[in-house]
């Protein structure tokens, strides 16, 4: 948003415990077993070309191979250890301190293989929503 004399910009500050889980993330589509918050997004503070989320992933818990039409993704493992998946689905160990990032149109997904929980610090940009992301599951399914 390119400011005016109308305009009054101010950052935009949250955390951890105010922001709640996202709902509606199915399994079907991917999500499996995860904890998932926007933290930056469109419907927060207007961000239509950045989101910042925050993941937590059980053990056993994965995001399917997918992939964004229009953003492009990285992530950060704060803690734990996985196997991220590649493009044709190769599985690539990934553990805490490892950054990844995914051009738009890549598939890409992980998986926590360990006994303790992952988490996982991401951002789109180029996206402020999931709607905004244009995401497809490797099931074939297009939820956005």
């Amino acid at each position: 948003m390119k400011p005016d004399r109308y305009t009054t910009l101010k950052p935009y500050k949250t955390s951890l415990n105010e922001t709640p889980k996202v709902g509606g993330l199915s399994e079907k589509d991917g999500w499996v077993n995860m904890q998932v918050q926007f933290l930056i997004n469109q419907k927060t503070c207007n961000s239509d070309k950045l989101l910042v989320g925050w993941t937590v992933l059980a053990p056993g818990a994965q995001h399917d191979r997918h992939r964004h039409f229009n953003c492009d993704e990285f992530w950060i493992v704060i803690k734990g250890s996985g196997v991220m998946y590649g493009e044709n689905g190769e599985e690539i160990p990934s553990r805490e301190g490892d950054v990844t990032f995914t051009p738009r149109g890549h598939w890409h997904g992980f998986k926590n293989t360990s006994t303790e929980d992952v988490v996982l610090a991401w951002g789109w940009s180029g996206a402020g929503s999931l709607e905004a992301a244009g995401y497809e599951s490797i099931e074939g399914g297009r939820t956005h």
